[in-house]
């Protein structure tokens, strides 16, 4: 039958509990010793001390020590040891004793056993206590107790527990702790047989029988006795029987295996570690000798305390290729299981991002800022000192060769041009006139002076004539440099108007250094094109053509660059009138394909690798 739990009741009486803790306290070597019991408020209760402290006499050092730091040991689940000091020590006194406090491992309760030890007695405690930690698991089942339920074991039913806790824990090995666990129970329960399986798969493999060093796959007992404790696990509770009329649970595997002994009677109990059936144990009384209530409980306080060891020892106990194909399936079952949804997410995202750089390639690119220039353009100049007496045309505007572009004041050009002439016939007129009075020195300075004369009014004519500004190919108006248009000085040479042909626009990439030699060795093995985009018009994405690697680097923004010349590639219905020159932007141009993990630390590698070289 299944006990139920029940309402708290005092069962259990506290003299079990502190007899059961002197237990514990002698085999540490302690002195003393107190089981703690830690509320969900954190509040920490005193279940039992031992030795028992006398009425109304002020509670230990040690006790108020272990009081204040339970909290804590519970929490973190990791035994502690701490010194204790006598009142008024100088700071270069050794501490009295030790403290040390187990927590415990039980699910449905949290509290801490304390030990405490002095002098000698004290070195080593910590190893000691540790040595118990399957022993200390007994304690938390008062813990338990006083929320959950009673439990009708007295102190002869817990030491028997205890007796064999101890003798499991005297063995290293499956085999002999399960020989001694089985012998135990046969023993102290009056049992003829009790037999100990370890699930595997969802099936249940015998591993241990009371007086039985050797068990034969062949003896008929072993499948009725497996097939007995697959019917507890399939059903994930205790079988037993003869079972009561109002039992709920399935017994005909018990009822077999009760048949062929001669009628005895059966218990089933589960072995259960992290809500788990790890093992079932299997216990046979003679006919006429059931099961009670007090058996099952203290044969299930037995096994609950027995399964971290003997489960800890059939893990290890398995060949290797057995526990790294158990480990697997764990870390398979962890993984994929229902728990921990983000933490497995953001591992699974981890790994396909690893995954992805290792593996995965992408398109490996030169990103490099450009400027666009016209290949043909003209810079309409002043053609003298002087001010503008106008600009005839806008930036946009289209313009033919030879049309106007601006025109330069030339008033007082034409005054000069006036004055230069009537010095010419004047001079002229003096040459005559000496050729007729016969005096030819004076003609030949008179003709000298003519000469001078012609030239300054052929030069002024043909500064007059340069006085309107006239362009020298077909293009478009892009820039007009004078500011301040009409009456504005210049001086000779000044650049007044900017035509170009926006049809022979290009670009001038200016590439890293650190790249421009993968961008050499691509455009040596075939044409290299590449995409570009102007800050202006981010949505417009104009192809280009690597036509030419400048030999020589340059400082641009503190980085050393190399100038790139790419011809834009126009296709027919292209309207690239927008297109201006000193236009800027970002343009690409892919080499190869990479993997990611390459493109993403190309820098730093190469970087790495110039440091580490010099």
């Amino acid at each position: 039958m299944t006990p139920q739990p029940n309402k708290a009741s005092d069962c259990l009486r506290q003299a079990d509990l502190a007899g059961l803790l002197g237990e514990h306290c002698r085999r540490v070597g302690a002195r003393a010793g107190a089981a703690l019991r830690v509320g969900e408020d954190g509040r920490v209760v005193i279940l039992a001390v031992w030795p028992e402290q006398r009425a109304k006499a002020d509670a230990p050092e040690w006790l108020t020590a272990a009081v204040s730091a339970a909290g804590e040991v519970a929490a973190s689940g990791r035994p502690r040891v701490q010194p204790l000091h006598r009142p008024g020590r100088m700071y270069d006194d050794a501490p009295a004793g030790r403290l040390a406090m187990v927590p415990f491992r039980h699910a449905r309760a949290a509290g801490v056993a304390a030990f405490v030890a002095d002098g000698a007695d004290a070195d080593g405690l910590a190893e000691r206590a540790a040595a118990v930690r399957f022993e200390v698991d007994a304690l938390s089942l008062y813990a338990a107790h006083l929320s959950d339920g009673p439990l009708r074991l007295g102190a002869s039913e817990m030491a028997a527990a205890m007796a064999v806790v101890s003798a499991v824990n005297d063995h290293s090995r499956l085999l002999a702790a399960g020989m001694a666990f089985c012998n135990e129970l046969a023993g102290r329960w009056r049992c003829d047989r009790v037999s100990l399986g370890f699930v595997a798969g969802r099936y249940v493999r015998l591993r241990a029988t009371s007086h039985t060093e050797k068990i034969s796959r062949r003896m008929e007992a072993v499948g009725r006795i497996e097939a007995a404790m697959e019917e507890c696990l399939d059903q994930d509770l205790e079988v037993v029987f003869p079972a009561g009329e109002e039992a709920e649970f399935v017994w005909r595997s018990a009822a077999e295996l009760s048949r062929e002994s001669g009628g005895g009677c059966v218990l089933s109990v589960p072995l259960r570690r992290n809500g788990r059936v790890a093992a079932v144990m299997t216990a046979e009384r003679p006919a006429g000798e059931p099961f009670g209530l007090p058996d099952a409980e203290g044969l299930r306080l037995t096994c609950d305390l027995c399964t971290a060891r003997l489960t800890e020892l059939h893990e290890r106990d398995r060949w290797v290729g057995a526990r790294l194909a158990a480990s697997a399936r764990a870390a398979l079952a962890a993984l994929i299981g229902p728990r921990h949804t983000w933490a497995k997410a953001a591992v699974a995202g981890v790994l396909i991002a690893a995954a992805v750089l290792a593996f995965a390639r992408g398109d490996y690119q030169v990103r490099a800022p450009f400027v666009l220039e016209a290949a043909r353009q003209q810079v309409a100049a002043a053609p003298f000192d002087g001010l503008i007496e106008s600009v005839d045309v806008e930036v946009a505007d289209p313009v033919e060769a030879g049309d106007v572009l601006a025109r330069m004041r030339s008033t007082d050009l034409s005054r000069e041009l006036n004055r230069l002439e009537a010095e010419r016939f004047e001079a002229d007129s003096q040459a005559r006139a000496a050729r007729a009075a016969g005096n030819w020195s004076q003609v030949r300075i008179a003709e000298a002076q003519g000469r001078q004369l012609d030239a300054k009014v052929l030069r002024c004519r043909e500064m007059i004539e340069t006085a309107a500004v006239r362009a020298r190919m077909a293009g478009t108006v892009v820039r007009i440099e004078v500011e301040h248009r009409e009456g504005a000085a210049v001086s000779k040479g000044q650049p007044l108007v900017e035509v170009a042909r926006i049809d022979t626009l290009r670009a001038e990439l200016s590439v890293p250094a650190d790249q421009v030699a993968e961008l050499a060795a691509a455009m040596a093995a075939g044409e290299l094109r590449g995409e570009l985009a102007t800050t202006s018009y981010v949505d417009r994405k104009i192809p280009f053509l690597v036509r030419r690697i400048e030999p020589e680097a340059v400082e641009a923004d503190g980085e050393r660059v190399f100038k790139v010349r790419a011809e834009l590639v126009r296709t027919a219905g292209d309207d690239l009138g927008w297109m201006r020159p000193r236009m800027a932007g970002v343009a690409r141009i892919t080499l190869d394909r990479r993997r990611y993990v390459w493109i993403w630390t190309r820098r730093l590698s190469n970087w790495l690798r110039l440091r580490l070289w010099t």
